[in-house]
């Protein structure tokens, strides 16, 4: 019986292997759409159409606050972890809901952005900038929403489950996730934000 036990659990631990492999090659081909994307960002950033530029569009204070906002919640995603790792599974919801909050409050940042650019008449149609901004920046968001979508359920895991050994995988790899979207939006800071005010 107990080698029953041990050969299933060795199986379910070789499975949970190649989906985190698989989770690896799914992150590595998101980062090269991303790459793309910047990429073409990059080539169409001057292409204002004699319309708005990012220096008229673009509020630094606005997109600080959205930064903060999801470099913490990366912090508090790190917490979760520390916290599944120890076992506890209270806490681990806890840190969770207070990333969900910080990452929704950045999509509402983010939303609230976009509404006043089209609202100048700044929408994705009005140029080749604007264009590249909108599609760059709400992948990104299309990113952080399904991210969020993935916190709700591995909450609802965590309550129901507890911390079995395929939740755990599963957390960790949205928590890989939820980070590689931070990394993304550094580099959207950097590429985007801050050389458009300068």
């Amino acid at each position: 019986m107990a080698d029953t036990i041990s050969i299933l659990e060795e199986e379910e631990k070789k499975s949970l292997e190649s989906r985190e492999f698989g989770f690896w090659v799914y992150l590595m081909s998101d980062a090269v759409i991303f790459a793309l994307l910047f990429a073409t960002y990059v080539v169409l950033s001057n292409n204002s159409a004699a319309g708005p530029t990012a220096a008229q569009l673009f509020d630094l204070r606005h997109t600080a606050g959205e930064t903060a906002l999801l470099l913490i919640s990366s912090l508090t995603f790190g917490y979760a972890t520390i916290s599944m790792s120890q076992g506890h599974s209270g806490r681990t919801v806890q840190w969770l809901l207070v990333t969900l909050v910080l990452g929704l409050g950045f999509l509402v940042m983010e939303m609230m952005e976009f509404r006043g650019m089209i609202e100048k008449g700044a929408g994705p149609e009005t140029s080749g900038f604007l264009s590249a901004f909108f599609t760059l920046i709400g992948t990104h968001g299309l990113h952080v929403t399904m991210g969020a979508v993935g916190i709700c359920v591995m909450i609802g895991q965590v309550l129901t489950k507890g911390l079995t050994l395929p939740v755990r995988s599963r957390l960790m790899r949205l928590g890989l996730f939820w980070h590689f979207l931070d990394i993304v939006w550094i580099g959207i800071f950097s590429v985007v934000y801050l050389p458009g005010v300068m």
